[in-house]
């Protein structure tokens, strides 16, 4: 989620209590922006690293026609680049916020416009902790983007998809061979020491932003049982 910038004084078009606390989308010149218990959380400024998000990691997976879900609609630019992907055969979403959903009917519907007339996408509702804690099938790409990434998260209990015990269920959701990619405001160094452990090849995509630290993309490639080529792939 691509971070703060640009000129002009934002101004609230919708502000939202929630049993998470309070969220709020602004608008700041042509940028929508999504604040959450005071927190920056997205921009609709670049969008880069969430495309690279999904892009990446179809480019590591081998299955022709790929099940792909996506762990966080935020601003919408993952879920616009998987449907430009023809060989995609399913795009499930799954997102927490019902407002950010429902800002996506109105405020934000054109971010990902080709995506709300295509049957290959279902955007559930819910927690993306507890729905790969049940597990809902195998996918081929599971791509990851909740709150700004693995070492700052807006919601403390977001931390758990991070954890040993998260990428252990996340390895239970892909198929065989499958492969994670996970969105990061920052280089998260702990993440991918844990991230080595849990898949047979990790990569590194690094996104220069026009201020701070780079967005980076972290790929978990191969569940072990697959045929990835162990190892550490950096991409600068």
């Amino acid at each position: 989620m691509s971070g703060p910038g640009g000129a002009g004084e934002p101004r609230v078009l919708e502000r939202v209590s929630t049993p998470r606390g309070e969220i709020a989308l602004r608008r700041a010149g042509g940028d929508f922006e999504i604040i959450s218990n005071g927190v920056f959380l997205m921009d609709t400024r670049d969008g880069r690293s969430e495309r690279l998000m999904v892009t990446a990691a179809l480019a590591c997976c081998r299955a022709s026609a790929p099940r792909i879900l996506i762990c966080g609609l935020g601003a919408g630019f993952s879920l616009a680049e998987a449907v430009r992907l023809p060989a995609a055969a399913s795009i499930d979403v799954v997102e927490i916020s019902p407002e950010i959903i429902g800002w996506h009917t109105t405020h934000l519907r054109h971010l990902a416009a080709p995506a709300w007339e295509d049957d290959r996408v279902t955007v559930v509702n819910a927690d993306a902790v507890a729905w790969l804690a049940h597990g809902h099938g195998r996918y081929d790409v599971l791509c990851l983007d909740i709150d700004n990434g693995p070492e700052w998260t807006v919601h403390d209990a977001n931390g758990a998809l991070y954890s040993d015990e998260g990428l252990r269920r996340i390895r239970g959701n892909l198929s065989p061979g499958g492969v994670v990619s996970v969105w990061s405001a920052a280089p998260a160094p702990s993440f991918e020491a844990r991230l080595r452990r849990h898949f047979t090849t990790v990569g590194v995509h690094r996104v220069p932003v026009p201020r701070g630290q780079p967005d980076v993309i972290y790929l978990g490639i191969g569940v072990p049982g697959g045929s990835a080529t162990s190892g550490v792939r950096r991409w600068l």
